[in-house]
């Protein structure tokens, strides 16, 4: 018997960890397994024809919330294509059907409910040798006209029993990027979220962690993405794992879910000493507002975690990556902002903005009517009205979400967000006045390069009623734009503004010939562009700045910028 195991990712650098995993427990007594991973964005055609050529007995899908629709179709067509297929669906998207899903999908054969390890060994194990599947725990599967259910039953209590996907060679390493778990479950039962249904947390062993970690390590995996939910929900258990990858790591990059309030003192003093740039936290804070921490059952200390974020954030060796999420319980449209505020306050290198999707099997999800919480029915169920926001105010939080994306975590904005503080009320003031000129020019209709996106801000700029705060902004506008682009003599943008003086050319030239003379030999090319500013923080008056753009082959480019001094008063 041939299985073919597959998913549909939604971008061709994510690699599958569910279906290594499944192959590895699975094991020869099930038959031929084959992984074979797509992307949403392939034509269904081909990736029908590139399944049916490998003349499998079963297909088995991984479905998600970015896949469900196309793999349902791919489905259907599969049915009609080949009627003998056996077809299994599983993962959290199809976890919490029931037999309407059946008949309205009739070539799907079996479902497994929640982790898939047991169920899909006993099925493909019971197929193999032409038995039927009785008795098997969270497995739905057509027999005939008849739908049987297995009923409920424990996920696998022991992860070591999973051989290594790893060591098996079964993982894809050619995308730069894997997905890596070292446990499973949450402490915390958060209602938006699926993990709120684990019953606790398992661990692999230690043993098993390193093994694999060191592993990828010596292949130099070059980023490595931990799906623990809270990895360091046990702060021994997570020194020792950072002690081995700071003691074995040679060019690996990790990102961690972690929960900052959860940090103790030694894990903290262990974090000083991480490398810059091999570490990424991701912090769920969710939101900063009591009432709806509580409404949604997150049990954390928004105090420890701030004191924790603004300890790591003066390290400033770890990348932290902050969430929220619009439309819980108990919050509306303004509580909201205020949670945007003071969490920028934070200065996280990234801040992620998400309306609340509504999973199929989440507390929330079955809270709703009762709240009640309109959602979109279809994947990502996302947020439509709740009792304390519109839709349309949704909408606007949409919108200023994507603005930070453009420019407050791209990293290329850094001094025009600095001034949107001090030029409005609050920061959130300066992203309501700039989410609503964007909508009003319809700016978030189409993707915008990069230079259009610096236009697009000019324009903003430029429709401000005050002079002075126009003219800030447009500096700092200049200086992020210098900073993140080689600024062509021959095409400066509108808002570099200002001639140098004979004088301050005269300094400009010196500069770039010591930086040249700097260099000479080492197979670098220096391009530079200089400005006047008349209002930058910390001066009293006008400052050339100067904008050196080094390239070298093979590598991109590196901009220095540098403050020219005054010239002398006679």
């Amino acid at each position: 018997m041939r299985t073919i195991l597959t998913t549909l990712h939604s971008k061709f650098i994510h690699p599958s960890l569910a279906l290594p995993y499944l192959a590895a427990f699975c094991g020869e007594d099930c038959g031929e397994l084959l992984i074979r991973e797509f992307t949403v964005h392939e034509p269904k055609e081909n990736i029908l024809a590139a399944l049916l050529g490998e003349n499998p007995d079963v297909l088995a899908f991984s479905v998600y919330l970015w896949n469900r629709r196309e793999t349902l179709e791919l489905v259907d067509a599969l049915t009609l294509a080949d009627p003998g297929l056996r077809i299994v669906l599983g993962g959290p998207e199809v976890s919490f059907e029931d037999e309407t899903f059946f008949r309205k999908h009739p070539g799907v054969s079996a479902v497994v409910r929640g982790e898939g390890e047991l169920p899909l060994r006993d099925l493909l194990r019971a197929w193999a040798c032409g038995a039927s599947p009785v008795g098997i725990s969270r497995l739905q599967w057509r027999d005939g006209d008849r739908l049987v259910d297995g009923g409920e039953g424990p996920p696998l209590d022991l992860l070591d029993e999973i051989p290594s996907p790893f060591a098996l060679g079964l993982v894809d390493l050619s995308r730069g990027f894997v997905y890596f778990e070292t446990s499973r479950g949450c402490p915390y039962t958060c209602s938006f979220c699926m993990s709120a249904l684990d019953e606790k947390v398992r661990s692999f062993s230690m043993e098993r962690i390193r093994a694999d970690l060191l592993w990828l390590m010596e292949r130099q995996v070059p980023k490595i993405k931990l799906v623990d939910r809270t990895f360091n929900y046990n702060a021994a258990r997570t020194r020792e794992i950072f002690a081995f990858i700071l003691a074995h790591n040679r060019s690996s990059h990790f990102h961690f879910e972690i929960g900052a309030h959860l940090l103790d003192r030694p894990t903290l003093e262990l974090l000083a000493g991480v490398p810059e740039g091999m570490f990424q936290f991701e912090i769920g804070v969710q939101s900063t507002l009591p009432r709806t921490l509580e409404a949604i059952g997150r049990k954390a200390s928004l105090e420890r975690l701030e004191d924790h974020v603004r300890k790591l954030r003066r390290q400033n060796r770890i990348h932290l990556h902050l969430d929220l999420i619009a439309g819980l319980p108990g919050e509306n449209y303004r509580d909201f902002l205020l949670s945007v505020d003071r969490v920028l306050a934070l200065q996280p290198h990234e801040l992620q903005v998400e309306l609340v999707k509504l999973l199929p099997g989440s507390p929330l999800r079955r809270q709703a009517p009762q709240l009640p919480i309109v959602h979109d029915p279809h994947p990502p169920y996302t947020v439509l009205a709740t009792p304390d926001m519109s839709f349309f105010e949704l909408e606007k939080l949409r919108g200023i979400s994507r603005l930070l994306d453009l420019t407050y975590n791209s990293g290329r904005f850094r001094h025009v967000f600095a001034a949107l503080s001090e030029v409005f009320i609050t920061l959130t003031d300066g992203l309501e006045r700039l989410e609503a000129f964007w909508r009003s020019r319809d700016l978030f209709r189409n993707p915008l390069s990069q230079r259009g996106l610096f236009e697009g801000l000019w324009h903003f700029v430029e429709s401000l009623g005050v002079e002075t705060k126009k003219d800030f902004l447009r500096e700092c506008l200049a200086r992020d734009y210098a900073l993140s682009e080689r600024v062509v003599p021959a095409q400066v943008p509108p808002f570099i503004q200002g001639a140098l003086s004979p004088d301050e050319e005269n300094r400009v030239r010196q500069a770039v010939q010591e930086a040249t003379a700097s260099v000479r030999g080492q197979g670098v090319k220096i391009q530079h562009f200089a400005a006047p500013f008349e209002r930058l923080p910390g001066s009293d008056g006008r400052t050339v700045l100067l904008f050196l753009y080094r390239t070298r082959t093979g590598s991109g480019m590196e901009v220095q910028e540098i403050p020219l001094p005054a010239t002398p008063s006679l």
